[in-house]
């Protein structure tokens, strides 16, 4: 018999609804979008009268989400970068340099003294004034190596050591810099995501490419330079022995030191330890705030092994100056007063309120592990992504308004029906998308204009299949019955080929492909439930309304 338990009805008739439900904030894109907007920054800010009017815009307690526009439909910016993993290698060499020393001081009666010498980037070199003791000299040093923390480095460690004549050379294993490019590549990915989130855009692209190259999209932002200015700046905070101080930027400052200018008092210079006592990866967090005298500052705080560090040098040195360094200046260098214990201070200087602020959000994101080079810019205009927008709604109403005339003019009533599960297709997918935040692009566009095409597929079988059985003499209800029955293993080979397909692109590819992917692979899962279950319980009801004696399809 023609029939469809009443659960069934309820079941069909409830996803349907939510999928309206859910497409329909995108009937108000702009101003749900305001809603959302200002809730957001109620949170983090706080209510203002200007907020809660615009955030009371749009009902609470309908649902918000919305399909998110992608670079290409709502203008912003695309940045190309390549990670200078080079610089790790040479950052880590002179932050080993004190423990090399420490080491070898304590083998000197076998080794002599020892002096650093100048080195290729990547490379510590180390002279001891007794080459007979260079096996005792390797043997220290390489006690000092760890073990490689990837499965490719297992049983090896992380430094290559090796005499020269009366030097000691020390450098990262290959296993260790493939390690660490490794690493450094999801802490900068990592980092570059919690700057950009700091600033709350939406839906932003980040992701690698390649062995040293990151690619960032952000949609809605004005220009490239924002971007850049956002995530360009490496915020490179250190805490630095301070040496001592000059008005000569070119003064030498002798192996394991460097020069380098004071932020605030012009042509002043210090001659700083190269070796860092704490970094700014041992941050845990830093917040804008203001000293004593009410000058705008940024407080700071370490994890235990930067507070214990912190800790354990302040007492050591007290009475002496030490530098913080941001970014290759000198921010300030304040004299030790006392034993600094816990692991938490302040950064003082000529800072705005808003410099400050920025200065606190860039230490909280962490420091990018190596400067990035900008290989690749462009801004695309909003007007260029409206027009995108333009261009992909012309094209789906074409071929949507194609699609049902064909089916009307083709199956009659039952084309209608058709349509009315085409229409509800297109519903759900938006629906589908604004739930889970999907970013919508053109490519994104071109898949749901497939789908569109695609969706009648499986009608048509249904439909050709009735005629069929009614060319057997067989009644309209057994007709109906057969039709959607037998029509149904091809439904699902054919669809389920496409399913393989757009998994492929989506695991495959990347960028635009993926999201071409994404809107093939829901308007498939959602155009086979309309067609094998939306259009039937059509049929079927006005089937039980008309009990027509033949049909007319």
């Amino acid at each position: 018999m023609l029939q469809i338990e009443t659960w069934k009805r309820a079941l069909i008739w409830a996803l349907v609804v939510a999928g309206l439900v859910l497409a329909a904030p995108n009937l108000f894109y702009n101003r749900v979008e305001g809603h959302n907007d200002a809730l957001s920054r109620i949170e983090t800010s706080g209510a203002t009268p200007e907020l809660e009017a615009q955030a009371g815009q749009w009902p609470s307690w309908l649902p918000s989400n919305l399909v998110n526009l992608g670079l290409d439909l709502r203008g912003g910016a695309h940045l190309l970068t390549e990670v200078r993993l080079a610089e790790v290698y040479e950052s880590r060499m002179e932050s080993f340099w004190p423990t090399v020393r420490d080491a070898l001081r304590d083998a000197r009666s076998d080794v002599g003294t020892i002096r650093l010498q100048d080195s290729a980037p990547g490379t510590l070199r180390v002279r001891i004034s007794n080459p007979d003791g260079m096996a005792r000299a390797l043997e220290v040093v390489r006690g000092l190596a760890q073990p490689v923390a990837s499965l490719t480095g297992a049983g090896t460690t992380d430094l290559a050591v090796s005499g020269e004549g009366s030097d000691v050379v020390i450098e990262l294993s290959e296993a260790e810099r493939q390690a660490t490019d490794e690493r450094t590549m999801q802490q900068s990915l990592e980092i570059i995501r919690r700057r950009i989130d700091e600033v709350g855009t939406r839906e932003p692209t980040i992701q690698r490419q390649g062995a040293d190259r990151i690619l960032i999209e952000v949609p809605g932002l004005g220009s490239a330079d924002e971007l850049k200015a956002i995530i360009g700046t490496t915020a490179q905070l250190t805490f630095q022995p301070v040496v001592s101080r000059t008005a000569d930027a070119n003064e030498v400052p002798g192996s394991g030191n460097e020069v380098l200018p004071s932020l605030d008092e012009e042509g002043v210079y210090y001659v700083l330890e190269q070796a860092p006592v704490v970094t700014g990866e041992q941050l845990t967090d830093s917040q804008p705030s203001f000293d004593q005298n009410g000058r705008p500052a940024v407080t700071f705080r370490f994890n235990p092994g930067g507070a214990r560090a912190f800790g354990d040098y302040t007492a050591a040195n007290i009475g002496s100056p030490f530098a913080i360094v941001l970014d290759d200046e000198v921010i300030s260098a304040p004299v030790i007063q006392s034993h600094i214990p816990g692991g938490s201070g302040i950064i003082t200087g000529n800072f705005t309120v808003e410099e400050s602020t920025n200065l606190a959000v860039l230490l909280r994101a962490g420091a990018l592990p190596a400067e990035l080079d900008f290989l690749e810019e462009r801004t695309v205009g909003p007007q260029l992504g409206q027009d995108s927008i333009d261009a992909g709604k012309l094209a789906t109403a074409v071929a949507f308004g194609l699609v049902l005339v064909f089916m009307f003019a083709t199956y009659g009533l039952f084309g209608f029906f058709a349509n009315i599960a085409l229409v509800l297709n297109i519903a759900l997918i938006l629906g589908v998308l604004s739930s889970i935040g999907a970013t919508l692009t053109l490519p994104g566009i071109a898949g749901i204009v497939l789908t569109v095409g695609m969706a009648v597929d499986a009608n048509v079988l249904i439909f050709e299949r009735i005629r069929e059985e009614m060319k057997s003499a067989r009644g309209p209800a057994r007709a109906i019955e057969l039709g959607y029955s037998r029509a149904l293993s091809a439904i699902v080979d054919a669809n389920i080929t496409t399913i393989i397909t757009a998994i492929i692109l989506y695991v495959m590819g990347s960028g635009p492909v993926r999201g071409f992917a994404i809107t093939l692979g829901l308007g498939i899962i959602t155009s086979v439930f309309t067609a094998i279950w939306v259009t039937r319980l059509l049929i079927v009801m006005w089937f039980e309304r008309r009990r027509p004696r033949t049909l007319e399809i």
